[in-house]
C-alpha cells in the first residue's frame, strides 16, 4: 500500500501522513492514531527504523548551571567515547517536560538516544520518540517514573535517612531540612528519610523547620538566614544538596556561628567541591558519573519490546567530614 492510499483510507492529506511517519508534533493524536493504525495494519515500514546520519547520544538538562551537571556529563562521555559516539548537550527550558522546540530539534537530529535529566515524558513526546526508534532513559525521575519509561536514580531515602541519623547520633535534636522542589520525587524522598529518621530517634518534627528549596546556593542561603533568626534557630542542618549547603555555610558566617561549633551541616551529592568548602562538607554521596553511565549503556543495549521498561537504583552513602559535631552543652 502507498502512502496516498493510506492518507485516501484515513480520510487525511499526503503531507499528514508524512508528518506521522516524522513523528512531528503537529498532528492532533486521534488523526495520529488512526494513521499508525492504517500503517501497522499494511505492514508499513517507516523509515523511522533507517540508522541515524550521525552516532549521537544527547542529553538534556532543563538548566546546565550546576556543578553536578558536570558529574552527570562526564558519566555519559565515558560510555559514548567506548562506543565512539559523541554527546550533543541541550536543554528543554523547562524543569520537568522538554518543551516542543526541543522534540522537533531531537526528531531532525535523530540520535542513537536520550538521556533526560529531571523530566518526565509525556506521552505524546514519547510516541514521537518511539516512532522515529529513538530510545529514551530518565535520569532521577522528577515525579514517579511510568513502568513504561526506562530510568536511573538512586536511593533517596535511604539517603536523608543517613544524613539525619548521623545528626540525631550526635543528640541534635532541632534538626532543620532544606530539600528541592516540592514537586520532585527526589526531594519528597529526602525529605521521607528524613522523617524516618527523627521518627526512629523519638523527635518530633517541627513544620517550622521543613524548608523547599531549589538546589541552588542561593536558595540555601535564604532559608538558612530565615531559618538562624529565630530565637529557637536549629542546632543542624540537613541541605538537600551540596550547593544548598553551602549556602547554609555562608549564612552561617555572616551570623557569627561556626560550623560545627555552633551549627552542624550536612549535604547531598558529594561533588567535588565538597571536600573544598570551609570546613569540608559532610554529605550524602549520590553516584551522579555512575548513575549517566548506566542510562547512557541502557540507550545502547538491545531493546526486547516485550519486556517491561527497566530502573535501575543506586546506592546512596554518607561521607563523614568536618562541618558536623554534637551541639554544644549536649
Amino acid at each position: 500500500m502507498t502512502l496516498a492510499e493510506v492518507a485516501e483510507q484515513a480520510g487525511v492529506s499526503l503531507s499528514t501522513v508524512s508528518k506521522v511517519l516524522n513523528g512531528r508534533s503537529d498532528v492532533s493524536e486521534a488523526t495520529r492514531t488512526k494513521v499508525e493504525q492504517l500503517l501497522d495494519m499494511h505492514g508499513y515500514r517507516r523509515r523511522s527504523q533507517a540508522p541515524p546520519q550521525a552516532p549521537l547520544i544527547e542529553l538534556v538538562f532543563h538548566e546546565l548551571e550546576s556543578v553536578w551537571a558536570m558529574e552527570l556529563i562526564r558519566g555519559v562521555e565515558n560510555v559514548a567515547k567506548q562506543n565512539k559516539a559523541s554527546v550533543v548537550l541541550t536543554e528543554s527550558g523547562t524543569r520537568h517536560a522538554p518543551g516542543s522546540d526541543w522534540i522537533e530539534g531531537v526528531l531532525r537530529r535523530r540520535p542513537l538516544g536520550v538521556v533526560l535529566v529531571f523530566s518526565a515524558l509525556p506521552d505524546k513526546v514519547k510516541k514521537q520518540l518511539r516512532s522515529r526508534a529513538i530510545p529514551f532513559v530518565i535520569v532521577d525521575p522528577a515525579g514517579d517514573p511510568d513502568p513504561d519509561v526506562p530510568s536511573v536514580g538512586s536511593a533517596n531515602w535511604a539517603g536523608g535517612l543517613a544524613a539525619t541519623r548521623h545528626l540525631t547520633d550526635f543528640q541534635h535534636e532541632r534538626i532543620a531540612i532544606i530539600t528541592g522542589p516540592e514537586d520532585m520525587m527526589c526531594s519528597l524522598a529526602r525529605l521521607d528519610g528524613y522523617r524516618s529518621a527523627m521518627t526512629m530517634a523519638g523527635l518530633e518534627v517541627d513544620p517550622s523547620l521543613v524548608r523547599f528549596g531549589d538546589f541552588h546556593v542561593q536558595g540555601g542561603f535564604e532559608q538558612a538566614m530565615d531559618l538562624l533568626e529565630r530565637p529557637d534557630r536549629p542546632t543542624a542542618i540537613f541541605a538537600g544538596s551540596d550547593l544548598q549547603a553551602l549556602g547554609v555555610l555562608e549564612a552561617a558566617r555572616l551570623k557569627g556561628l561556626s560550623v560545627p561549633d555552633d551549627l552542624s551541616v550536612v549535604g547531598y551529592d558529594d561533588v567535588p567541591l565538597a571536600q573544598w568548602s570551609s570546613p569540608s562538607l559532610t554529605t550524602v554521596h549520590q553516584p551522579l558519573r555512575q548513575m549517566a553511565e548506566e542510562a547512557a549503556r541502557m540507550l545502547l543495549r538491545p531493546h526486547d519490546a516485550g519486556k517491561s521498561a527497566l530502573r535501575i537504583e543506586l546506592a546512596t552513602h554518607l561521607v563523614v567530614r568536618q562541618s558536623t559535631a554534637p551541639p554544644k552543652n549536649s
